[in-house]
Formats: structure tokens, C-alpha cells, sequence
């Protein structure tokens, strides 16, 4: 299969490209890839290494993205390519997600052949998924347009750390959305993800203008964002931002990847995050991995 120009990059005279997906503006010399690995400068012609290549499929209860109030009891066809554009000290597929394509194995489906191995699983809906999506996002826009046509519905589960012309060209296509706030401070983003706190949130406000059905996650970290005024300050930031029905997970943290030194996430720090969210006016709260 023929590698996929990518849809957001400026040449540069010097022979690099400067792809416009992220914030990361990543500038990459011919034979190179960005942070993401999966999108490669061929030549001046920024390439996508990942289209219609996915390496993870499955079906899985919608619930386990986790979406609890969006079609609840059905099932959605699970699809991931390799990449990602944060680099999470804590990734919990870090052996997609953090690996050049090359690296896994993959399989050749365009996006007709997801759409109808969506159908051939009657699942209601498409999930991207496992990995960042938003890194391959001309395979995630092309599918979910097309799923559109065919009668269903698009997810998309998320980090958010993307530039607005590529979000806005997908969220036509988004009927709903799990956003992973890693935290509410913008110095614990940098040092544990490689990225900005500001960016997600134009993202998730984005995603509300345009009608997408969003919950969020918040993974609790002991010692690193299980502060309960930084996560107070997170729901008002929802309350306030007419967020407050936006089901709220608080997830349970266990050692991974680079985090392998940190104890799980006692549950009683979760049930004082869900008093506090209470508190705050978040109607839905959940706590997950528990």
C-alpha cells in the first residue's frame, strides 16, 4: 500500500517539512520522522506511515473507552495505529504507542474495509483508540467520514494536544469523544507528558461548540497530581465552562512503563477526588481501574 501525503505541513527551503497537526510544529529533515513516528518527511512530502495500516483491532463494550453515557450496553469496533505525540512518563500502551511502525506488526485496512468490518461486528459505532489518534488523524477523518455515510457513529479517545484546522476538519465527523486531562497544571504536563495544559482545553471547549458528546478522564497519580485542590480547580474549570454534566472518571493509577516506582492509586485518594468533584458540581463522577 502506497504511503498517504499528509494533509498538514509547510515545505521549508532548507528540505524540511514542518508539520502543522500539533503544537509540537515538529521541523523534520528528509528520512525523518516527528515525535509521533509516524509521520516521515519522504523527499519534501510529508508522509503518513500509519494510513490504513492499523496495528490493534477489536470489539469492545463502549463503556470501556470509558464512555458510560453515550449509547451504554453496545459495542464499538476498537481500531489503533502506532504513534503518539506526548511521551507519557506512565503509558499504558506504550508498546504501540511509543514505537515506530516498522516496529509491530499491522494490518492493511482501508477505510471502506473498517467500515465494513464495523458492520460484519454490528457495532453501532467506530472507536480510535489505544494510541493518539489525532496523530493519524487523514486515516481517522477519512474513516469516520465515511462511516457517516454508512449510519454510524465515530469516537474518538484522546489526549487532545492538536492544532485547531486539523480538529475542526474532524469534528464534523465526531459524535463522541473521551478526552484524557492528565492534570490542571501546566508543569506537570510538561515533565510527565511533553506538552501543554492550554492546548487540551481548547480542545475539549472545541469539541463542546461543535456538539460532541464529551467525558473526560483523569488518571490520579500518587505523588504526582492527586493534589485536591489542583483537581478542585479542574472542576471548576468544567463547571464553569458548561461542563458540569460531562461524565467525570477518575481512574486509578498503576505502576507502568517509566512510573514504575509509584505505588497504585489507593482508593481512598480516589473517593476524596469524587467527594470533591461533588462538591464542585460535576453531576456524573466514576471511578475507574477499581
Amino acid at each position: 500500500m502506497e504511503r498517504q501525503e499528509c494533509r498538514y505541513y509547510q515545505r521549508q527551503d532548507d528540505g524540511r517539512v514542518e508539520c502543522q497537526l500539533c503544537p509540537h510544529h515538529c521541523r523534520i529533515a528528509d528520512g525523518k520522522t516527528g515525535i509521533c513516528q509516524s509521520r516521515r518527511n519522504h523527499h519534501g512530502i510529508l508522509v503518513s506511515e500509519v494510513y490504513s495500516r492499523p496495528c490493534a483491532l477489536a470489539v469492545d463494550p463502549v463503556e470501556k473507552k470509558p464512555l458510560y453515557h453515550f449509547h451504554p450496553g453496545t459495542k464499538c469496533l476498537s481500531v489503533a495505529c502506532t504513534g503518539c505525540n506526548f511521551r507519557c512518563l506512565n503509558c499504558q500502551n506504550y508498546d504501540i504507542s511509543q514505537v515506530a511502525p516498522s516496529e509491530v506488526p499491522h494490518y492493511d485496512l482501508s477505510p471502506d474495509d473498517l467500515v465494513s468490518l464495523c458492520q460484519e461486528h454490528r457495532c453501532p459505532s467506530i472507536a480510535y483508540t489505544y494510541t493518539e489518534p489525532l496523530t493519524y488523524i487523514e486515516y481517522v477523518t477519512d474513516t469516520a467520514r465515511k462511516a457517516h455515510e454508512a449510519g454510524l457513529y465515530n469516537i474518538l479517545v484522546t489526549a487532545g494536544y492538536v492544532c485547531a484546522e486539523p480538529l475542526a476538519d474532524l469534528l464534523p465527523y465526531l459524535d463522541a469523544a473521551n478526552v484524557d486531562l492528565k492534570s490542571f497544571s501546566d508543569e506537570i504536563y510538561k515533565r510527565v507528558s511533553g506538552g501543554h495544559l492550554s492546548t487540551v482545553l481548547d480542545t475539549i471547549l472545541a469539541m463542546r461548540d461543535a456538539g460532541v458528546w464529551i467525558e473526560i478522564t483523569n488518571l490520579v497519580i500518587p505523588q504526582v497530581n492527586d493534589d485536591l485542590q489542583m483537581i478542585r480547580s479542574m472542576c471548576r474549570w468544567l463547571v464553569a465552562n458548561r461542563l458540569a454534566d460531562a461524565p467525570l472518571h477518575f481512574s486509578r493509577f498503576f505502576p507502568r512503563f517509566k512510573m514504575q516506582d509509584i505505588p497504585p492509586t489507593p482508593l481512598s485518594t480516589l473517593r476524596s477526588a469524587r467527594q470533591v468533584a461533588q462538591e464542585e458540581g460535576i453531576t456524573h463522577v466514576y471511578l475507574g481501574n477499581v
